[in-house]
């Protein structure tokens, strides 16, 4: 079973989302929050899997909470996934940047709710190469001013191996462990090893933290594939 704490301020959100959650066998909503900072008590005493996390909150806005969870030592299994309206582009960078793994358009069907629940649960950043490119490129790169902008790249990524390198690359294009081990010809648990080792090297909470630091440290230009 896999359990959800939803974070929104207006109460519809929430309830829409629960019916949704509630009817899949195998999720199950513990607890509901109206801001940030009950999201990050509730979270860490509710424990729950996943986190659906609303940006503009009062009190404290999704991306302290975000990152509030993501320092928590007991909550390290504990994942984000930001719900999002199209005006909050400019905040996404930010999120992914503070631990979230990925993002969600409140206006989504009720079955791309559920399997980004999954996804995240399973392990999988929820951002595709190309979004992340364009929002790097129109929020990061183009504007050193905005939200997302202004953090330098951590001096560990000279610390990672040759074969590190090679995999956080094929992790910012987006590929699974299975397809990295295919590709490397290696095993999906070497793949997974990898990802793991370069993740604690460069204190990234998980892989979307990783594909914004290929992008940002120039690893990985915003035009590559």
């Amino acid at each position: 079973m896999t359990t959800v704490l939803i974070v929104d301020d207006q109460v519809l959100i929430r309830r829409a989302v629960r019916e949704i959650l509630d009817n899949e066998a195998d999720l199950s909503v513990v607890g509901e929050a109206v801001n940030g900072r009950d999201a990050v008590t509730l979270a860490t005493s509710l424990q729950p899997d996943i986190v659906l996390m609303d940006i503009r909150m009062p009190e404290l806005d999704g991306i302290e909470a975000t990152k509030a969870i993501c320092a928590v030592p007991s909550l390290e299994n504990t994942r984000v996934l930001i719900l999002t309206t199209f005006e909050e582009d400019e905040y996404l960078i930010a999120a992914l940047r503070a631990g979230a793994s990925g993002f969600i358009g409140k206006g989504a069907e009720p079955d791309e709710i559920t399997r980004a629940v999954r996804a995240v649960h399973a392990g999988d950043a929820l951002l595709s190469p190309s979004a992340t490119r364009s929002l790097i490129t129109k929020y990061v790169l183009s504007d050193p001013t905005s939200p997302g902008a202004g953090v330098a790249v951590p001096p560990t990524l000279a610390h990672l191996t040759d074969r590190e390198r090679e995999v956080l690359l094929l992790v910012a294009r987006g590929r699974s462990n299975q397809e990295i081990a295919d590709e490397l010809v290696i095993s999906p648990h070497t793949a997974k090893t990898h990802v793991n080792r370069i993740m604690a090297k460069l204190y990234a909470h998980d892989r979307a933290q990783l594909v914004i630091l290929a992008y940002e440290s120039g690893m990985l230009a915003p035009g590559g594939a």
